[in-house]
């Protein structure tokens, strides 16, 4: 298994939508997999990739020189629980710490909106040391509300 950051903005795109569409109880949209995979294109991304396959990715998008979001990520699901994402995420912040960022954010849906695969998402993020900041009821429509949660990158 190794990790590297894709530059070419065409292989972002196709990595993102080959993983996205194999993760249909979390990406289940087509238009927003569809935007995912164009929003990722000029954006940092970092690819897991195991025997040749490209199993795991996230994109991060930079709002100031102190901090950056993780825009997208996903790890096939077979893959799942394996510390793949994981070790994804502590290259990324490596990287970002490097360049003197102070904090990465996520989005995810907020519990507040019963669903068991974003249960899991939810309690990833809690044990890589994210931290819940802010619960936006209507950012993405009243069905679907956004939980912010924040990690600090500082040592």
């Amino acid at each position: 298994m190794n990790i590297t950051k894709i530059t070419d903005p065409e292989q972002k795109s196709q990595i993102c939508d080959s993983i996205l569409r194999s993760l249909p109880l979390w990406f289940g949209i087509e238009s927003a997999i569809v935007d995912y995979a164009n929003d990722v294109k000029p954006m940092d991304t970092w690819a897991v990739q195991k025997d040749g396959e490209f199993i795991g990715f996230a994109s991060v998008n930079v709002h100031f020189p102190e901090s950056a979001e993780i825009h997208v990520m996903g790890i096939v699901e077979r893959f799942h629980r394996q510390a793949l994402g994981r070790e994804l995420l502590q290259t990324i912040e490596f990287d970002l710490r490097g360049r003197g960022f102070k904090f990465l954010t996520v989005k995810t849906l907020s519990a507040s909106r019963p669903n068991n695969e974003y249960d899991q998402t939810r309690n990833f993020y809690l044990r890589v040391g994210f931290t819940p900041l802010e619960e936006f009821k209507t950012l993405w429509g009243e069905h679907n509300p956004c939980l912010l949660l924040v990690k600090s990158l500082q040592v």
